[in-house]
């Protein structure tokens, strides 16, 4: 049974301040506010007025995507774990996730040269402007996170082997407009996630209560959510958001997602300030893609509890 939620007022934290630099006043103001939102909420909304200057373009390119026929949205394919086009069970969910898009070349040699041989460059443009601006803040979140944990030493190693999946969504209005689940209960399983979506709503996420919240962003506003990825390496310092969609009414939601993990290759390990006999470790070391083809095997068999603490739990 679905639950419509009620609103949810999450802190909004303004980012938009391009002379925000660390150790300035705005910068440290920004760090707790950003630290009091993920313990109290494990979201927040980030307030970055230069998306705007983006919007329309955005969303006319992603209705423009997903009206393509369906064979062609197939040719579009990965040989990794979630890249690739992918329609959801629930019927109502597609999507493609652009691997590396913090790559600009990335985004035209896989996406664009794949749907539209004969090339599209203003939808690639936009793209590319997209990613920069959200991978910008993303490494400006996560580097407040690890500074108010005090350990902001492995900032700089940590973006040097991040990967940054840019994924493009598409709810369709569920049948007669009823409530319909598009996604189910779950955390995301990277660092973090930053969500950017048209008018219509339908993201909710799960309070300390068990109640489900309804999220309302701003146009200039994406939502940012924990995933577990960041409760690995901060040993339980913050939690993963759990979130679903739920669709109603008569309306697509357009959203592009950055999901932002680590490569291959590089282990995901908790900081070594962070662990001590009261707070011993809670994961052994992962790679996050090996992880990655666990974690589907997971959810398709259906089996419960934490897919991380299944894998690699001390």
């Amino acid at each position: 049974m679905v639950s419509l939620g009620t609103e949810a007022k999450l802190p909004v934290i303004d980012f938009s301040n391009q002379n925000m630099k660390p150790g300035s006043p705005e910068w440290d103001l920004a760090k707790h506010q950003v630290r009091q939102a993920l313990e109290e909420y494990s979201c927040f909304e980030a307030s970055l007025d230069q998306v705007l200057e983006l919007r329309d373009a955005v969303f006319g390119g992603l209705e423009q995507l997903f009206d393509l026929p369906l064979e062609t949205k197939k040719l579009y394919v990965s040989d990794k774990t979630f890249r690739g086009y992918s329609g959801h069970p629930s019927k109502l969910l597609e999507s493609m996730m652009i691997d590396e898009s913090q790559i600009a070349e990335n985004i035209e040699q896989r996406l664009i040269t794949t749907l539209w041989p004969q090339g599209n460059t203003s939808f690639s443009k936009t793209l590319v402007c997209f990613a920069e601006l959200s991978t910008r803040l993303e490494k400006t979140i996560r580097r407040m996170i690890f500074e108010s944990f005090g350990v902001d030493k492995y900032a700089d190693e940590l973006s040097d082997n991040m990967n940054y999946m840019l994924k493009l969504i598409k709810y369709k209005a569920p049948p007669n407009g009823e409530p319909a689940s598009g996604i189910i209960d779950h955390r995301d399983q990277n660092m973090l996630t930053l969500l950017y979506q048209n008018e219509v709503d339908g993201l909710q996420f799960q309070n300390k209560h068990g109640e489900w919240k309804n999220v309302k962003p701003s146009p200039n506003s994406f939502i940012v959510l924990v995933g577990e990825s960041l409760r690995a390496w901060l040993n339980g310092g913050l939690s993963p958001t759990y979130h679903h969609v739920l669709m109603k009414g008569n309306k697509a939601r357009y959203g592009l997602g950055l999901f932002a993990g680590t490569r291959a290759g590089y282990h995901v390990k908790a900081a070594e300030e962070l662990v001590n006999d009261k707070n011993p470790s809670m994961f052994k070391p992962f790679d996050y893609e090996d992880y990655l083809v666990f974690y589907l095997s997971h959810v398709i068999l259906g089996r419960g509890g934490s897919p991380l603490e299944h894998y690699c739990g001390v």
